[in-house]
């Protein structure tokens, strides 16, 4: 059961800043797997099944609604939400609340705007996943465990150019992943 923790301060987060931002730029870990299985439900794995259909399989991704398509449905470009680990590390306090994010996969790997564009691909395991325009802002479910000025930071104008609160992909080639393993940007 995760902990609850205090709330850091926008100047706190701020303060810690530069310490996020040593993350490898072109080769890093995969930390943290977390499926979705029910709404508010996470199931943390040690491998998981990335399908060019279903994203995760056996997370509620394909259930899920999005103001963002235009049938309502699932988001393709949505798929599969990644976040720093160190920055949901710091965010979070323990890693034990990592999963409460909503995000499904955790990776040490600079996630910034200017490092990760549009259309890059990403392997992991046998699986690669491709970066999509898509914005990953935050929601009410993130500022009631982390906090307002949580939101405020990640959502910040460099918040958004450092992609702090993470980014949307989708599956280009299916297969397995596993936590610990590699996560390479591919040229």
């Amino acid at each position: 059961m995760p902990t609850v923790a205090r709330h850091l301060t926008l100047d706190e987060l701020e303060a810690g800043l530069p310490g996020l931002l040593t993350s490898p730029r072109d080769q890093g870990t995969l930390e943290l797997i977390v499926r979705r299985p029910a709404i508010g439900a996470r199931e943390v794995l040690e491998t998981g099944e990335l399908d060019l259909a279903d994203g995760l399989v056996g997370d509620t991704w394909k259930l899920r609604g999005s103001s963002r398509s235009a049938d309502g449905g699932p988001h393709p470009d949505m798929q599969i939400n990644v976040m720093n680990s160190r920055v949901i590390d710091f965010i979070a306090q323990d890693r034990d609340r990592w999963a409460l994010a909503g995000d499904q996969l955790f990776v040490d790997l600079d996630l910034s705007a200017e490092n990760l564009p549009p259309g890059t691909r990403l392997s992991m395991g046998t699986a690669v996943i491709e970066v999509t325009p898509q914005p990953h802002t935050g929601c009410a479910k993130f500022v009631e465990r982390f906090g307002v000025d949580a939101m405020k930071f990640v959502n910040s104008p460099r918040g958004r150019q450092l992609s702090l609160r993470g980014i949307n992909a989708r599956v280009v080639r299916s297969g397995r992943i596993h936590a610990g393993g590699v996560v390479s940007k591919l040229a």
